[in-house]
């Protein structure tokens, strides 16, 4: 019962990566490429898993979230303010946009299935999300959470079972790394939709409190049912001829299947939208009182602060799905911010598990820990710059940078930095348990 609670729980994080936009670039992906890029999100799931794994282990040895980490980490130095600043921002920007898409994805989930108005829905679904994070309590969200990703789970699962995939392709796709003509850059948003930068401030936060076996059972359970899903969603994908809309999904599969898949697509991208709707905002305010709390209880559950974060953010989603547009500058302006501290965030996470002086020797990282996290890192490394490059092309007007200036820019940043950053590992485990932190 102990281990089935803590996977519940854990499904939190589950609900925060599978939203609309992974829906559709998985499903994406499986209508431009079929199951030729299953690796790729096999690929994504252990790195969301490193990442999480170490997040959440930086708080249950230290005490400090990951936040908390960041914001002691560069306590008294002159770019203290911006780092901060560009923390909070990345995580409250980027969320406030991703919160639009995620409710205008629960939204075209219920169009799908029924003839309510648009507005309607977008009241109810923000009406629901802001109920559940005003009650605050994690256990209550979780298992609220965890009952929408079974739901979504079950719906996408359900629906490729019943497309009958060749499972020795599936598996093949998956355990033998492929790259179709035109498909880097869904490689990288398949890698990039599902290691979110939120995620790791939001696991860390949800660790306090936990056991260290608990957690990793836990989260790894969660991550990789989480994993499936994704890879069931892309599968899904593949039924799909021609342009892939959710509307040519529902009719190809109502099509091949009968009216009733069209029913469960639809179940499955309302959870998605509305499980992300509710992780996201919640994430933010969390990071917030990592970033700002002060020990006087400002930031607590209900504070006035703590719920003025997560409260600005749904009411922002809320209000592109009122106005039925995608927040398309937002969305760039969220993809520079979050491309930035996605690579920050794994640096400082490699930094962090490797430095004795904050985790003591039980808790410190292992050469094979070491090893998967440096691979995670330098991917991260390289969507971060893409995201960033591409933004910067899209803010100038100058179209899509093409994949190999993606691909190159990002592998030049992992050579610069590499060294720098190992040296700073062998540092920090080579300094000696319980004595004072480098500032």
């Amino acid at each position: 019962m102990k281990r089935l609670l803590s996977v519940l729980f854990w499904s939190i994080l589950a609900a925060a990566f599978i939203g609309p936009g992974t829906v559709t670039t998985a499903a994406s992906a499986g209508a431009a490429h079929g199951s030729q890029l299953l690796w790729a999100l096999g690929f994504s799931v252990l790195a969301t898993l490193v990442l999480l794994e170490a997040a959440a282990r930086l708080t249950i040895a230290s005490g400090r979230n990951l936040a908390e980490a960041i914001r002691e980490q560069f306590r008294g130095h002159r770019a203290s303010l911006l780092v901060l600043l560009l923390v909070l921002g990345a995580i409250v920007v980027g969320n406030a946009a991703y919160e639009a898409g995620n409710i205008l994805g629960a939204v075209a989930g219920v169009g799908l299935g029924s003839d309510l108005p648009g507005w309607m829905v977008t009241l109810v679904i923000g009406a629901m999300a802001g109920t559940l994070l005003w009650v605050g309590a994690p256990k209550t969200v979780a298992l609220v959470l965890s009952v929408t990703v079974a739901a979504m789970g079950v719906a996408f699962l359900a629906t490729a079972w019943f497309l009958r995939p060749g499972f020795g392709e599936l598996a093949g796709s998956l355990l033998l790394p492929s790259l179709p003509p035109g498909s880097g850059l869904l490689v990288l948003a398949l890698v990039g939709t599902t290691v979110v930068p939120y995620n790791l401030f939001l696991g860390s936060g949800l660790a306090e409190g936990r056991e260290l076996g608990e957690m990793r059972f836990g989260l790894a359970v969660a991550v990789i049912l989480g994993g499936i899903v994704s890879m069931g969603v892309l599968v899904v994908g593949a039924a799909v001829e021609g342009p892939f809309t959710f509307e040519a999904l529902a009719e190809t599969l109502a099509l091949r299947l009968g009216p009733w898949a069209g029913g469960l697509l639809a179940l499955g991208l309302f959870a998605a939208g509305f499980s992300s709707a509710t992780t996201a905002p919640l994430a933010a305010a969390v990071t917030a009182r990592g970033l700002f709390e002060d020990g006087r209880g400002r930031w607590v559950n209900g504070a006035w602060r703590y719920r003025m974060v997560w409260g600005g953010i749904l009411l922002v989603g809320v209000g592109f799905g009122l106005a039925e547009v995608r927040p398309i500058p937002a969305i760039i302006l969220a993809q520079a911010l979050n491309g930035i501290l996605l690579p920050f965030a794994a640096i400082f996470l490699l930094l962090a598990v490797n430095d004795r002086r904050l985790l003591g020797e039980a808790a410190l990282n292992g050469p094979l820990s070491n090893t998967l996290m440096a691979g995670v890192t330098a991917v991260a490394v390289v969507l971060g710059s893409s995201g960033v490059l591409r933004a910067a092309y899209t803010a100038a007007g100058a179209g899509t940078p093409s994949e190999g200036l993606l691909l190159g820019a990002g592998i030049g940043l992992v050579v610069l930095v590499a060294m720098p950053v190992a040296r700073a590992v062998r540092r920090r485990r080579q300094a000696v348990a319980g004595t004072p932190r480098i500032p």
